[in-house]
């Protein structure tokens, strides 16, 4: 098991729970709005019908889903001009991180990131110096209930899913970002049900750390989610399972 994806996992579980629900919220409508771009209808754009899925799975009200749409599509006024930036940088142990930001104000997410990363061991990498240690992908997380491994495969494979990992209460399929939507829409077909469908970045080597160093990264990153201009933070860092219960993350 990748103790990145397992970390990942967790700390999306406890984002609906804790005090950044608000933040988690609000990155969602950003998300939402910024997909509504290229048309207000779901049945047509995947990519909204994916950020309006995980938006209720997140337990978004439908009132503030609705009016995300519209102001995306211009039907309503009020829709901020969101744009997507990626940042790269190092923190401690020389792990690798990319910062995704979606803001309405790139000066003040560039200032924000770089005070995160110089304030927990971290700096900013020059472009391109980080992004080729990553490979985009198409991510799907299933729930296990009564799954197996075998049940989620059977669903995904001739739809373009290269692997499925167990990470403990959810499997996590892996695609090309081009086969995302058949992937989802097999699983539907298959009447499996999935609790997030999106792109992102998988690194192509990872970087084990000892306790220490855990605690030092996930200090960073929190340091970066705490930006309400950071949307997602990658990073090629390893952690057993035994330094995560250790940690209690």
């Amino acid at each position: 098991m990748s103790g990145h994806s397992k970390w990942a996992t967790t700390k999306h579980k406890k984002a609906a729970l804790d005090a950044k629900r608000g933040k988690l919220f609000a990155g969602l409508i950003k998300n939402i709005e910024v997909s509504a771009r290229n048309g207000a209808d779901p049945a047509g754009n995947p990519t909204l019908y994916d950020a309006i899925q995980k938006a209720k799975k997140n337990s978004v009200p439908n009132d503030n889903i609705d009016r995300a749409v519209k102001r995306g599509s211009g039907q309503e006024a009020g829709g901020a001009d969101w744009q997507t930036i990626m940042y790269e940088g190092y923190g401690p142990n020389g792990v690798a991180i990319l910062i995704e930001c979606l803001t309405d104000n790139r000066n003040r997410a560039a200032a924000e990131v770089r005070t995160a990363l110089t304030r927990n061991g971290g700096s900013l990498a020059d472009p391109g110096s980080v992004s080729y240690l990553f490979n985009r992908k198409g991510q799907v997380i299933v729930p296990k209930g009564t799954l197996s491994e075998d049940d989620v495969l059977m669903a995904v494979l001739d739809a373009g899913a290269e692997e499925c990992n167990d990470l403990g209460e959810t499997f996590e399929v892996i695609s090309e970002p081009a086969d995302l939507i058949p992937v989802r829409q097999a699983l539907q077909a298959a009447g499996i049900d999935y609790e997030s469908a999106e792109s992102t970045f998988v690194p192509t080597m990872q970087v084990p750390l000892d306790e220490d160093g855990a605690r030092k990264v996930f200090k960073l990153i929190d340091a970066l989610d705490d930006s309400d201009d950071v949307q997602n933070v990658f990073a090629n860092f390893d952690v057993s399972d035994d330094i995560m219960e250790k940690l209690d993350v």
